[in-house]
């Protein structure tokens, strides 16, 4: 039975955490935002008390279930674990702890949380990583699978589904995902919970805490015949058949080994776990000695940041009035990267942000995608190639589960300034071309942009746009509509530290 209900719950939650990732309607983050918040690295960003006991109580009386339920990169792997027994039946055995390679990781990952190379952190946190799966590696085919519908109801006029655009936002991103899920996968169909056990910092950080647990798998010694079906079918190998012992610290209560045993000789329950008697001076029936597990102290740090990004566009053919190509716009060369409303500043964005991309996801205006930068790959940069932040949109805010972008009113998004226009003289096409344009005045939200004479002395020389940065937000309409190409004419900073006009 705890098995049954350990599978039927891990797979409710991989189910909704997987469709918060990849849903393209814009609607189910009001519905299950809540499955981010409650992952332990990003309740820990966040300094979300009530998350942080609970899950430090449910560790303490039930061990690691956080690991076989809650954790979506976990369940990942004991899905493909899964398959791979279904082919090859008892393949596992019991392993010592490697406490070099745990301990090791989880010192990196603190490391590089307090020195601030977030890259590294996302790297390693798992909600991080199974979020930039689902983003680059799933969420496209789901939009295939999404436009596919859409042409069908489209024939059958209907409108239930529209199309989307499905692109890739950062190659070196993606290429992370890909070799993730390679190397997770791998594992996991060879050894089981190997990536849990020896590289995971979450899962260290937990087995400090399992080692207590209220109740945990215990070994009757009186039933137990020594068959060792118990430890063959351990994901996390940490069952000790011939000495009786389980490993606690890396047990994640996933109910196999009850499962597995045909003289109920495991359960799951309160008590210290017995060692078999031993063979002279032991007789039958005999009570064996209780052993006091051993604990060790350890120490917690911290670390955040995020790792990759470049825009790739999909190759899609646009063209003017059926006459001319329309080329892509290439992003600028921006001194300073654009962070996101409610980001607060650079600084804040690489201390908090997991590199999830749960924003980038989420983001209907497709002017989110990860980093490129070494020490921010991974976390959500700006640019307006696609469309531009929409003063009325605050999605991002609404789901970032760290703190990273804090929650945001859509009136305090249109008095946050997180850049300011400039405008490049040598691209303009009323100077260029000899037109009239003013496109980046009449869309400005802020009316920050106003069209002056590019000659006081002459009333009819082309206008030119005057930036008022005092009032500029930086949202990116005029840089995403300027019909210059491939360079916009008019483009924004980055602001470091965001201001309030």
């Amino acid at each position: 039975m705890l098995r049954k209900i350990r599978t039927v719950l891990a797979a409710v939650v991989f189910m909704l955490v997987t469709l918060l990732f990849v849903d393209v309607s814009g609607v189910l983050h009001h519905w299950l935002s809540w499955l981010a918040e409650i992952q332990l690295w990003p309740a820990l960003l966040a300094l979300n008390a009530g998350v942080i006991v609970a899950l430090v109580v449910v560790t303490l009386v039930f061990g690691r279930i956080y690991c076989s339920v809650i954790c979506p990169l976990g369940i990942m792997q004991d899905a493909v674990s899964h398959v791979r027994s279904r082919h090859k039946r008892n393949r596992f055995r019991y392993s010592p702890e490697k406490k070099a390679w745990r301990y090791g990781f989880l010192a990196v990952f603190l490391v590089a949380f307090a020195a601030g190379i977030g890259s590294l952190v996302a790297l390693l946190a798992p909600y991080s990583s199974y979020g930039r799966m689902a983003e680059n590696l799933l969420r496209p085919l789901w939009g295939l699978g999404n436009n596919l519908l859409a042409a069908i109801a489209e024939r059958l006029d209907s409108y239930a589904f529209y199309s989307v655009d499905v692109w890739v936002k950062s190659l070196p991103t993606f290429i992370i995902a890909a070799v993730s899920f390679v190397v997770i996968g791998f594992l996991a169909w060879r050894s089981g919970r190997t990536y849990c056990n020896t590289v995971c910092p979450v899962g260290t950080m937990l087995s400090f805490l399992a080692r207590f647990s209220w109740l945990k798998v215990h070994i009757d010694t009186g039933k137990c015949n020594a068959c060792g079906l118990c430890a063959r079918n351990c994901k996390a190998s940490c069952i000790d058949s011939k000495n009786h012992r389980i490993d606690y610290s890396r047990c994640v209560v996933c109910g196999d080994c009850i499962d597995k045993c045909h003289q109920h000789a495991i359960t799951f329950r309160h008590g210290r776990p017995q060692l078999a008697a031993s063979a002279a001076g032991t007789g039958a029936g005999h009570i064996d000695q209780a052993v006091v597990d051993s604990a060790r102290r350890s120490f917690l740090l911290g670390v955040a940041m995020a790792t990759t990004s470049a825009a790739l566009a999909q190759e899609k053919k646009k063209v003017d009035g059926g006459l001319a190509v329309i080329e892509d716009k290439v992003a600028p060369e921006r001194a300073t990267p654009i962070t996101p409303p409610g980001s607060l500043s650079a600084q804040n964005m690489a201390r908090r942000c997991t590199g999830c991309q749960l924003c980038v996801s989420q983001c209907p205006n497709c002017v989110l995608r990860p980093s490129t930068g070494l020490l921010s790959m991974m976390q959500p940069t700006v640019s307006y190639e696609r469309g531009y932040c929409r003063p009325e949109c605050t999605r991002c805010s609404e789901v970032c589960p760290t703190g990273a972008i804090r929650p945001i009113t859509k009136a305090e998004k249109s008095s946050v300034q997180i850049g300011h226009a400039v405008w490049v003289r040598k691209n303009c096409v009323p100077l260029t071309d000899g037109v009239e344009c003013g496109n980046c005045a009449r869309h400005c939200p802020a009316g920050a942009i106003t069209m002056v004479s590019s000659d006081p002395a002459n009333p009819a020389a082309p206008k030119i746009p005057a930036v008022n940065e005092a009032r500029c937000i930086g949202c990116g309409a005029c840089e995403n509509l300027c019909p210059a190409r491939p360079f916009s004419a008019i483009y924004v900073e980055g602001h470091e530290q965001h201001r309030v006009i």
